[in-house]
């Protein structure tokens, strides 16, 4: 896809969606035991996609993640980073989309997705702008409109949040900010929480 036609795509863009594992992360899994002697699961996440989500949500753009695996890792990165949706559980995604386009209001055309595995196909097919890291399957590399050139959990994430900046004129205004420590301000709703298996699915 060119550079030209994603720029048109990411210009609709208004709400940015993505996978966790293999996408805010570099794909590996970290077991420690906790206090209680159980293992906890740890994720590592990287500053440069943070700092571009946030961005995002500055200008009024909403976040959020769909992913197949149940974290409290992910939930508090989410909330952290001002995400108005984590979806946790479900390995078909298409229906989390749907809620989440019913219950904003938008449109295909408006959502970017990123994903790295096969289960993030369906919604790449659906979404304005879909986009894929540098290290995702090929299978899912041809799904999408945009292979980022960093991997997942490399900054990949920031790479997107970018190219939706820049393609709907708020990048100079980005900038301005950043000189001047103002930001605007956005109302945006709280985190929504929906996870697989306490909604009665596992």
């Amino acid at each position: 896809m060119s550079v030209k036609s994603n720029i048109i795509r990411a210009k609709k863009i208004k709400i940015l969606l993505m996978d966790v594992d293999g996408v805010l992360t570099d794909g590996k899994m970290y077991f420690m035991p906790g206090h209680d002697g159980k293992m906890v699961e740890f994720k590592a996440f990287h500053s440069l996609d943070g700092i571009g989500l946030r961005l995002l949500n500055r200008f009024g753009v909403l976040t959020g993640v769909i992913t197949g695996r149940e974290s409290p890792a992910t939930e508090e990165r989410a909330q952290t980073l001002g995400m108005s949706y984590a979806y946790q559980g479900f390995l078909s995604k298409l229906d989390p989309l749907a809620e989440i386009l019913k219950d904003t209001g938008l449109k295909e055309e408006n959502v970017a997705y990123i994903g790295d595995d096969v289960t993030d196909i369906p919604v790449l097919k659906k979404a304005g702008l879909a986009c894929a890291p540098k290290n995702a399957l090929p299978e899912v590399k041809k799904a999408a409109h945009l292979v980022t050139a960093k991997d997942g959990g490399c900054g990949a994430v920031r790479e997107v949040c970018d190219l939706i900046l820049r393609s709907k004129g708020y990048w100079k205004d980005v900038m301005k900010c950043v000189e001047t420590a103002h930001w605007p301000a956005t109302a945006k709703p709280a985190l929504k929480t929906i996870s697989y298996s306490k909604k009665g699915g596992g």
